[in-house]
């Protein structure tokens, strides 16, 4: 519909000269009494060409040569808003594309040919992923959907670090806890490791080995069977999520591949570095940013701003068009030092985009879950997904905008009725299912010929919602806003289950009954889409 109406407009433009390099904008008016779309086009050039917007508007509708089967009238309302109101007819057309393409409806070609990597959890491999990580992956995993469906080549990307303090910590915990196996008596730091999978750990090692590790370096076997084990509980608890990442990028190499110490080089000859008490500090007061950092301490060691620069520059050497980073909002302070220092390098930062999510807080009875009674002092994503399901976990991640906090509540998650989102739509598409079995059974069968005769309020509600499937499967991979498509599923559903109540399918005039069987079809297949862009089953029985 958007692009019948910038058609329009660029034709009217031919005659109407202010109309040529405006930002042409069509909205969807709170109330269908103000049509379909609606144009503020004349507000926007009143100041320019000092005109009243009203007689604008009259100027403008003058000049745009509609057709009377796609555009059933045009308004001017308010100000000088313009309303536009499709016919039923030029609405039920998208019916057909929408049952020809079927599980391809939706996608597009806006971003063929260009490349885009997404880089979400990225934990490190010292324990299991939590209710937090999961957040990430659910939110990483649909974008990367998103952009797939819009065009892109998308690689799913995990970074992590194996080495340093943490890995050195997660060792001598293992290596204590096989001490305790052996009878010691231990003394273990608070701020070791504590879950009991760090004891299953120590108990395998003892189990492979029995007591010929005691005098083991805690770098050694105890490290390397930790994180192996870890590792591998992390990719099962993304696989039940059917999360799979395409590569998986180690800091370390950043190092033994001589990256970090090319950096340090290169800071040191654009000169944006000096060195002050042993340090070494980037300029990036002269980036633009509020105060100089530390990139390499006195001791020689690099601080967490530096490798994170010299990933980003792999990254992009690798020539995507699109570079996505879904951080924790731990995140917020650190990443505008990234992208300063590599746009000062000379690489596009703009082709970098930084997504932070809020923390996530589960609920069970009305109270916050503050810990596991199986692990250590969080929820675990494995946890999570064997209480509501993977279904519910990716589809609640999704519905709330990124940028908000988010309250999981396990309760709601667990329901089954209407009040669950995600039971809510699943519901719809089982129940389009059992009637479409219902109508073969009564030999109704859908057909194509007969769209002119869906006209009432519920059945042009219906074909309005379709017909901005696709715009919103755009705008939230531009946007890379997955929860724009739980809110459309929700409506979708939402309008389904009003016309079910209203507009009976078995048992009416055959030729009506085709064109509403042909009509919840489409309405089906778009929920299925929508549901598969969010990892989410659509079920044909519930």
């Amino acid at each position: 519909m958007k692009n019948y109406l910038h058609s329009l407009f660029a034709e009217a433009a031919t005659r109407l000269d202010y109309l040529n390099g405006i930002k042409l904008t069509f909205d969807i008016p709170k109330s269908p009494e103000h049509g379909d779309y609606s144009s503020n086009a004349p507000m926007i050039l009143a100041k320019n060409l000092k005109k009243a917007p009203r007689l604008i508007a009259q100027d403008i509708v003058a000049n745009l040569k509609t057709d009377s089967h796609i555009i059933s009238k045009i308004e001017i309302a308010g100000n000088g808003f313009i309303n536009f109101f499709f016919t039923p007819l030029f609405l039920s057309k998208l019916v057909s594309e929408i049952i020809e393409k079927n599980g391809d409806f939706g996608k597009s070609t806006s971003y063929s040919g260009k490349k885009a990597n997404v880089e979400f959890v990225s934990a490190n491999p010292t324990g299991p992923l939590t209710v937090g990580h999961g957040r990430n992956a659910v939110c990483g995993d649909t974008i990367a959907n998103l952009l797939e469906w819009v065009g892109y080549s998308v690689d799913r990307e995990y970074y992590f670090n194996n080495a340093g303090r943490q890995m050195r910590v997660l060792g001598d915990s293992v290596k204590k806890r096989y001490l305790e196996i052996l009878g010691d008596n231990m003394e273990f730091p608070d701020d070791y490791y504590q879950g009991q999978y760090i004891n299953l750990i120590a108990q395998k090692i003892y189990e492979k080995y029995g007591d010929t590790l005691r005098d083991e370096d805690p770098e050694g076997i105890f490290k390397s069977t930790a994180e192996q084990e870890i590792f591998l509980e992390i990719k099962n608890s993304l696989a039940n999520l059917d999360i799979n990442h395409k590569i998986f990028y180690n800091e370390n190499d950043l190092y033994t591949e001589g990256k970090i110490q090319a950096l340090i080089n290169s800071f040191e000859e654009k000169s944006l570095s000096y060195k002050k008490e042993g340090a070494v500090w980037l300029k990036l007061t002269e980036m633009g940013n509020e105060a100089d950092k530390v990139i390499v301490k006195s001791t020689g060691e690099p601080t967490y701003r530096l490798p994170d620069i010299a990933y980003h520059i792999v990254k992009l050497d690798r020539a995507y068009d699109l570079l996505i980073d879904i951080f924790g909002s731990d995140h917020t302070a650190t990443y505008p030092d990234v992208l300063a220092a590599i746009n000062n390098l000379g690489y596009d930062s703009g082709k970098v985009k930084v997504i932070i999510h809020q923390f996530v807080t589960v609920i069970k009875d009305g109270e916050i879950v503050k810990m596991s009674t199986r692990k250590a002092n969080y929820i675990t994503l494995d946890e999570l997904t064997e209480e509501v399901g993977k279904d519910a976990v990716r589809y609640f991640f999704n519905m709330r905008n990124l940028n908000s906090h988010m309250n999981f509540d396990l309760n709601l998650a667990k329901e089954k009725s209407e009040e669950n989102p995600v039971f809510y739509v699943q519901y719809a598409h089982a129940r389009i299912s059992s009637i479409i079995r219902m109508a073969q059974d009564n030999n109704i069968a859908p057909s194509l010929q007969d769209l002119g005769l869906l006209s009432s309020e519920d059945e042009i509600r219906l074909l309005k919602i379709l017909n901005l499937f696709k715009e919103e499967v755009l705008l939230a991979a531009t946007n890379c806003d997955p929860q724009r498509i739980t809110a459309y599923v929700e409506e979708l559903a939402k309008a389904f289950h009003k016309f079910y109540t209203t507009c009976r399918i078995i048992g009416v005039e055959k030729n009506l009954s085709s064109a509403r069987l042909t009509l919840i079809n489409a309405v089906r297949i778009v929920l299925a889409n929508g549901l598969s862009i969010l990892g989410v089953s659509a079920p044909d029985k519930m």
